[in-house]
């Protein structure tokens, strides 16, 4: 008897999810930002979260969840119910350094989040000052090559994607730079600006404004594909270093054990949202550039980013400062 009841049970809970699937959602959902409000990440979530909300028919609520370099609200995304009511921006490689690093001692795993889609790839660049004796990022890396750690690198944070750039770049060219960890964009752009540091590696849309003002240039994009923000500069692949690929990539994802018809129809929701004028119109006049991807596209990359970053998150441990 007891057999057949759990059975009952069992099949009434699978035909009660694509019911669920179908009136969800019956309330606000939250979508958390690991990040203070008015950065990239945070700008993206509300432009999306305005168009997204009208389709399907419940306000999505953008909540700033920041402290310790994302993982705060990490965490939290991770330990939410997986409903469908709390989504939420991950950041690659940044919400896998976090996981990997085991001077974190994070809770969250690398299986923590099913992804929904991806919105932005944001591409890395290395620039100067516009005034700055490098011209091309051949002549730095030949300099960086004579006299290794003179020349005085900027990252917008310990193991943030611009730092692993660096690393990837020291790789690919057999150089050492002087790694100067700084805390975000804002900090990047004084000190490079202000002649404190000698090259930045930082992404297209942290540095796009002040490369069209005059007032910085870039080097390289480290993508396969030149940024049409900045369509004149060449890529890394093309001066002959296809290793040197690097981006900050943000995706919405929801803690595992979301039901699949509420992930799908999540997807499907904010892949509209993304295709909308309005939406590609607002990212471009931020410098970023949409990059959907949608389940296994999405869980694919994670995946080669993930290993990807292991390695060179073990190597900075490892290399002399």
């Amino acid at each position: 008897m007891l057999r057949i009841l759990l059975v009952a049970i069992g099949l009434f809970s699978a035909a009660a999810l694509p019911a669920r699937a179908q009136s969800y959602p019956e309330r606000p959902i939250n979508l958390i930002v690991a990040a203070p409000a008015g950065g990239s990440t945070d700008v993206g979530a509300r432009i999306i979260a305005g168009i997204a909300e009208k389709l399907i028919g419940q306000p999505i609520v953008v909540v700033n969840k920041a402290g310790a370099a994302g993982q705060v609200g990490w965490t939290e995304l991770a330990r939410a119910k997986p409903d469908g009511y709390t989504i939420g921006f991950i950041v690659m490689p940044g919400t896998n350094t976090v996981i990997l690093d085991p001077e974190r001692q994070a809770l969250i795993k690398d299986d923590s989040f099913v992804p929904i889609i991806n919105q932005v790839l944001d591409a890395g660049v290395v620039w100067v000052r516009a005034d700055s004796p490098y011209k091309t990022f051949k002549e730095l890396i030949e300099v960086n090559k004579k006299a290794p750690g003179t020349i005085r690198a900027a990252t917008t944070g310990i193991l943030s994607d611009d730092h692993l750039n660096i690393l990837i770049t020291e790789e690919a060219t057999s150089s050492k730079f002087r790694i100067v960890h700084l805390e975000g964009n804002a900090a990047q752009l004084k000190e490079t600006l202000g002649g404190n540091v000698d090259v930045a590696f930082d992404n297209v849309s942290g540095v796009v404004k002040p490369i069209k003002a005059g007032q910085a240039r870039a080097l390289a994009v480290t993508d396969q594909q030149r940024s049409r923000f900045l369509p004149d500069v060449p890529t890394t692949v093309e001066l002959g270093f296809p290793t040197i690929i690097s981006s900050s990539t943000r995706g919405i994802v929801a803690p595992k054990g979301t039901p699949e018809p509420i992930v799908k129809k999540l997807a499907e929701v904010l892949k509209r949202a993304m295709d909308d004028p309005e939406h590609g119109k607002r990212l471009d006049d931020g410098g970023l550039a949409v990059r959907p991807m949608v389940g296994a596209e999405s869980q694919a990359f994670w995946n080669e980013v993930h290993e990807r970053a292991r390695k060179y998150v073990d190597w900075s441990k490892k290399r002399p400062q």
